[in-house]
């Protein structure tokens, strides 16, 4: 079920904003400062007008992916130079793909039952969108991206929703983004074209729900300072389309992707946070340092004094960055080798969510279906759930 908001009076209201029910280029009032008059119509979700971002981004703790799901895509996975899997002939790409089950409500009402508030799912639409010059996306999977969404909402959890493979990985499988730093006005054309249609879509939909503006994008093929400028001017297109959407659009909270969404490289000072007329942008990064523990199996434990203190520097970092600066900060993926050593996971995601809680940084556990089982809804590492809720809510 969409969430729309908007009681007649506030529908005219919101007409007045720009790009409200048009996509024509929005002029230069101050749209936070027009929806602060805007009384909000009965029972609407108070996260649409009345919570800043960085109060939206405290509520969200603790946070879980929905991986390898809707994010799913002919793709070359272990970088062997072959495509892993394809569908059968005359089928379509569809979320069990990658070996998922279809996602049920169910799911959704047991990790907030579980202490969840907030899920990330992730989407890839380069296997659903038409040719140039509309990328129209198929009705079909726009819908069940919608019907997944609800099933989260309905179950009164934050949801964000992003364009995820379509940007990092390799463009010659699909990566369309990546080849910004070949063609900038090309690929420009086709985020346009495709976050148009996404916004539209679900331009209705209450203040929960968050748009994520591209996944693990970086341009290493170009000079460092273009290559920043390039994912700054795709940050800042994402921006201008929402922005002059209809419905909520306006003033929806939106993710900003960082550079390689890497802690690190997103703090340089060359990565520059989008003009919002709303002041309604968080920043995305990931987490996944050490990398060998993070991704692999090559370093099977974690939690020693200098690997604490390493995350607590990373953590401060980011705080002294962006949120002493005004700007929340979203970590949207972090996640430990599965078959590493279970103690240390559980340290590893009770220490992160601690460090971050104090920050108000909501992280979001990357799941690709090896942790939580999605049909009986059991946890396969022991105090890993309590390590990422209980932290959350002390």
């Amino acid at each position: 079920m969409k969430r729309l908001i908007c009681g007649a009076a506030a529908v005219l209201m919101l007409a007045a904003l720009p790009g409200c029910g048009s996509r024509e280029s929005a002029n230069t009032d101050d749209v936070s400062a027009i929806v602060a008059t805007i009384p909000p119509p009965p029972g609407t979700d108070p996260a649409l007008y009345t919570m800043t971002s960085a109060e939206v981004a405290a509520d969200m703790i603790p946070g879980w992916n929905l991986g390898n799901t809707l994010d799913v895509c002919i793709a070359d996975r272990d970088g062997d130079g072959k495509v892993n899997e394809t569908p059968a002939a005359g089928e379509e790409v569809t979320e069990t793909l990658w070996g998922n089950v279809m996602t049920s409500p169910e799911l959704f009402t047991e990790l907030k039952a579980q202490g969840i508030k907030s899920v990330r799912i992730p989407v890839t639409w380069r296997d659903h969108t038409g040719e140039a010059p509309t990328y129209t996306i198929d009705p079909q999977w726009m819908a069940r991206v919608h019907e997944v969404a609800d099933y989260a909402l309905d179950a009164g959890l934050y949801v964000i929703i992003n364009v995820h493979h379509d940007g990092g990985g390799d463009p010659r499988f699909g990566a369309w983004i990546r080849d910004a730093s070949k063609d900038f006005d090309a690929v420009e054309e086709r985020y346009t074209a495709v976050w148009t249609q996404i916004s539209d879509s679900f331009a209705d939909y209450s203040g929960k729900l968050i748009f994520e503006s591209m996944n693990e994008v970086g341009f290493d093929d170009m000079n460092k300072r273009d290559a920043y400028e390039t994912l700054n001017k795709l940050n800042q297109t994402f921006v201008d389309v929402v922005r002059n959407g209809p419905g909520n659009d306006p003033s929806r909270h939106l993710l900003i992707a960082g550079y390689w969404t890497d802690t690190e490289m997103t703090c340089s000072d060359m990565f520059k946070m989008p003009e919002d007329p709303a002041g309604r942008c968080m920043v995305s990064v990931h987490y996944y340092t050490p990398w060998e523990f993070c991704t692999t199996s090559r370093q099977r434990t974690w939690g020693t004094d200098r690997e604490v203190a390493r995350m607590k520097s990373d953590i401060s970092k980011l705080s002294k960055t962006f949120v002493s600066a005004g700007v929340p900060v979203v970590i949207g993926e972090y996640g430990m080798g599965a078959d590493n050593d279970p103690d240390s996971r559980v340290k590893f995601a009770e220490t992160l969510t601690e460090l971050c809680r104090a920050q108000g940084i909501p992280c979001f556990f990357w799941d690709n279906g090896e942790e939580l089982d999605r049909t009986d809804f059991t946890w396969t590492t022991e105090g890993l759930l309590q390590a990422i809720t209980g932290a959350a809510d002390e």
